[in-house]
């Protein structure tokens, strides 16, 4: 089995490189049983971070989620988040009550704002301390804030992570959010980092799977996976893709790989929105 490389929050925690999303599972009967053994594969396999929401099937992924670590709970970082219209101070603590209460659980070790609303992040962000303080969540972070957004936290609080859309049609945060990110030694943790599949047949991506005997898709998830200070949270549906990506893992991508891929989806030359989906 290859070994997972680690990524550490800046609360000290560390966590698998490669974890396992949730958006769009939980909500079909038909799938319920392939997606839960995706799932507990994966904790095999030690992509024990496991990333869900309220949102994600009107919180039918985290009832996924709960049952699937059911009598595992020790073993996986649990990260979930809640929405913007929620996360005014009685409504963040409401919406984590009833998401621990669908994942079976006393805590979560992570809680992200899902992105930015209306909401003062002043009044978020001491609301997420109130769950710290009470043992609910063990750290808080956000997700699709872009610099601009991040400089409006309140002056001493960091995030533990900054979840955002990032992969190889999506290189945007290079040019000023992750290395705001990095000089402040907040992880990223790229979600979609396959683009959904839509990566699939670039003649690129075929060239150097090739070359190293892989898929596509492992290649683009190597390519995420290149920088230290990014976790990736692939959603797998089926053993068999929990596998594809967990494979993704042995791919070293050469200097010549880099270039070429560079030359595919090239990075950013001026500030870009932050995209999201």
């Amino acid at each position: 089995m290859t070994a997972a490389r680690t990524v550490t929050f800046p609360s000290g925690a560390s966590v698998p490189a490669l974890g396992q999303g949730t958006w769009y599972m939980g909500d079909s009967r038909a799938r319920r049983a392939d997606e839960l053994a995706a799932l507990r594969r994966g904790i095999d396999l030690g992509m024990t971070l496991i990333d869900t929401a309220e949102m994600y099937g009107g919180g039918a992924a985290e009832e996924l989620v709960g049952e699937a670590i059911r009598g595992r709970r020790d073993e996986v970082f649990l990260v979930s988040k809640v929405l913007p219209s929620n996360a005014d101070s009685r409504g963040t603590v409401d919406a984590c009550r009833a998401s621990l209460r669908r994942l079976g659980t006393d805590r979560l070790d992570l809680y992200l704002l899902h992105w930015r609303g209306g909401i003062p992040l002043a009044e978020t962000v001491e609301a997420l301390e109130g769950l710290v303080g009470d043992g609910s969540i063990g750290a808080w972070g956000v997700s699709n804030l872009d610099v601009d957004d991040l400089d409006d936290l309140p002056a001493g609080d960091l995030p533990e992570t900054n979840q955002i859309l990032y992969n190889l049609t999506r290189r945007g945060p290079e040019y000023d959010l992750l290395p705001w990110c990095r000089e402040r030694s907040v992880p990223v943790m790229a979600y979609s980092p396959l683009e959904q599949g839509r990566l699939l047949g670039h003649p690129a991506l075929e060239s150097v799977a090739e070359a190293h005997g892989a898929t596509p898709l492992q290649v683009a998830l190597a390519w995420v996976l290149r920088d230290d200070n990014v976790i990736a949270i692939p959603k797998a549906s089926t053993v068999a893709h929990v596998e594809e990506n967990h494979a993704a893992l042995g791919i070293a991508l050469t200097a010549t790989d880099l270039k070429a891929l560079d030359a595919a989806f090239p990075g950013p030359v001026r500030k870009q929105p932050l995209d999201m989906l």
